[in-house]
């Protein structure tokens, strides 16, 4: 119990050391220091309770609970004041709306009769493995990245105490998140991170800064009202308080649950940024790059996917699961299609990350055994390899002074450490025997044996083979052969390093070892909970070995090469070329040639595809509300 309650107390307290802090080497040493005593309790919490199966610790509610919902009013009125100092009225009246239905839910329930308030089991270890391995790489990274950014922003004010502050609030929320059993104290930290994401996003406070955080704070409040309605129908319907503990509801059965897990599912849906709510994701991009790596890859999104796959035993096969699951299938097949029309490597990380969280969410609403197998391993997968692509973005663009994917061309020759980074970052998203790969083929089999699965089925593979196509552009950029690249002169801080070379050995590690992760920690929580879990069969085991053996021995294959070689001209179909890249065109004039890809920009444009996936997912969204006010009927 104490490792638990330290994590979450302890990324806390440093928050309020950073708000006193100058900026200076002292900060940023302890903001290393700090950083790795996180990552070593997480470490020797995974060793402690990797094999002890689900454990519940019982601490008194009653003050804790007490200074919870002090600390929501608190947040309340400060939320209240800066919706009133910007006219933001609809956000003024969510607030009070929600503030209003948690206090009256509280009067319903006797909270004080609640028992194994925080739990640890095999998920809730991995999503803290996640949360503080990864978001503290992210915390040292941005020691040397906002010190860039500052130089690169010379009239924007240095908000770096409070920056770090957040970072820190942000992972103890997450925390309290994955280790909370009852559901008010959960909530409160889930309302926590709507909070650390509407000020980071904001952080610049311009124009767009502040509009783009306040629209994420708007569809955030909206899942939070949908999660505060589920403690009214528990106090209307259990005010003794059993069904405030996430352990009982989810024993009560789809009988009893499926109301409070279809609110939680819509509260997931908005906190995952799928659609039609996505638009605060790719908003998000405005805010520095270490926000966008934390909110991507170990925070935020990954809370919203984290209920929705704790609720997934109660989706099985029911109208809610399915109408999850169909939100979750188009998101991953027109947001995918949405990033092939994308030049910003941002953005196309913000809509991969849009993506993926969708097949996270089509696999929690099947529900199956197979289904959870598969997307708690594309959780895993996916947040090692974004947090690095974001992470790596972000130094390219303080370097190049761009994050156009048309400007990174031939990028390896100019920054081979970097890019050679990024290229494990992009090889572990769509190429075998990475784990994403081979997480979609656990998917695709869990969509074979579901009710109607056909429909995902199609658009898994449809949206998958999207993937392939802007992953490979992009990498296409990267190692496309420039004439005497000439190498960019610049510095990268050893605190970026510092997380960019931990997360690539990670990304190659949990690859290559993932078996081991599904054998240790995955099964074993899917098998508690269904009785049955999916495992790797022999065969498959084999062919992975293989795949692992091909990627290893082609890049070192390349040593044996390097010496006496010899590089030539581009050919440019018969007419003479220089090695600048000209070409004598057919009067004689000199001409460059340019290499770029295609966009297709009327076809996968941005606007035309978030409208159809908007409309969809609006339907699929009705239809779950209609079935929650049927079921509050009946």
């Amino acid at each position: 119990m104490e490792l638990l309650v330290f994590l979450i107390l302890f990324p806390a307290l440093a928050a309020l050391l950073f708000c006193i802090l100058p900026n200076g080497r002292l900060r940023d040493t302890i903001v290393v220091l700090v950083s790795a005593v996180i990552i070593a309790v997480t470490l020797y919490l995974f060793v402690l309770f990797a094999g002890a199966g689900t454990v519940y610790f019982d601490i008194e509610s009653g003050m804790i609970s007490q200074i919870m919902t002090g600390l929501e009013v608190i947040i309340s009125a400060g939320l209240l004041y800066l919706a009133a100092k910007y006219r933001q009225y609809l956000i003024a009246g969510l607030v009070v709306i929600q503030l209003g239905v948690v206090l009256y839910a509280e009067s319903l329930i006797n909270e004080t009769a609640a028992l194994n308030n925080l739990f640890i089991d095999p998920f809730s270890i991995i999503m803290a493995m996640i949360i503080g391995i990864i978001g503290s790489l992210i915390c040292v990274y941005s020691v040397g990245y906002m010190r860039d950014y500052h130089a690169h922003h010379e009239g924007m004010p240095d908000k770096r105490r409070w920056f770090f502050a957040l970072l820190f609030v942000f992972l103890a929320a997450m925390f309290g998140v994955v280790f909370s059993n009852n559901l008010f104290w959960l909530f409160f930290f889930w309302e926590v991170t709507t909070l650390c994401s509407f000020l980071l996003i904001g952080y610049s406070w311009d124009e767009e800064a502040r509009k783009n955080a306040f629209w994420a704070l708007l569809l955030n409040l909206l899942g939070g009202l949908a999660f505060a309605f589920t403690f009214v129908w528990i106090g209307l319907t259990d005010p003794s308080g059993g069904l405030v503990m996430m352990d009982t509801l989810l024993a009560a059965g789809p009988a009893v649950a499926m109301i409070p897990a279809a609110l939680i599912g819509f509260a997931g849906l908005t906190k995952a940024a799928q659609m039609p709510f996505s638009s605060w994701l790719v908003g998000a991009m405005v805010a520095p790059t270490p926000v966008s790596a934390l909110l991507h890859s170990s925070t935020m999104v990954k809370a919203g996917v984290y209920m929705i796959v704790r609720f997934a035993p109660i989706y099985n096969v029911t109208m809610v699961g399915y109408m999850i699951s169909l939100v979750g299938g188009v998101t991953f097949l027109l947001a995918s299609g949405i990033a092939i029309s994308q030049s910003n490597a941002k953005k196309v990380l913000a809509y991969s990350t849009i993506a993926n969280l969708g097949l996270v969410v089509a696999c929690a609403g099947i529900g199956s055994y197979a289904a959870v197998w598969a997307a708690i391993l594309l959780i895993v997968f996916h947040a090692i390899a974004k947090s690095l692509l974001f992470l790596s973005v972000g130094t390219v663009e303080h370097k190049i002074g761009s994050r156009n994917i048309e400007d990174m061309t031939g990028l390896l020759g100019r920054l081979p450490a970097v890019t050679v980074m990024m290229i494990i970052g992009i090889a572990g998203m769509f190429l075998a025997p990475f784990g994403m790969l081979i997480s979609k083929w656990a998917a695709l089999v869990a969509f074979l044996d579901a009710q109607y699965g056909f429909i995902l089925v199609l658009l898994l593979a449809f949206g998958s083979a999207v993937t392939v196509f802007f992953w490979t552009k992009w990498l296409g950029k990267l190692i496309e052969v420039a004439w005497n690249p000439k190498p960019v002169e610049a510095k990268i801080s050893n605190h970026e390093y510092s997380a960019l070379v931990p997360l690539t050995v990670l990304m190659v590690a949990v690859c290559i070892g993932f078996p081991l992760l599904s054998s240790y920690l995955v099964v074993p929580y899917v098998f508690g909970i269904y009785g049955m879990a999916a495992t790797l069969g022999q065969a498959n085991m084999t062919i992975m070995v293989m795949m692992v053996f091909m990627v290893l021995i082609m890049p070192l294959s390349l040593l044996y090469f390097r010496k006496d070689r010899k590089i030539l001209p581009h050919y440019m179909g018969g007419l003479s070329s220089t090695p600048d890249m000209h070409f004598k065109g057919s009067i004689g004039v000199q001409r460059p040639v340019a290499l770029g890809n295609y966009y297709l920009a009327d076809y996968f444009g941005e606007k035309r595809l978030s409208n159809i996936g908007n409309g969809f997912c609006i339907a699929f969204i009705a239809m779950l509300m209609i079935t929650v006010i049927l079921g509050v009927i009946a």
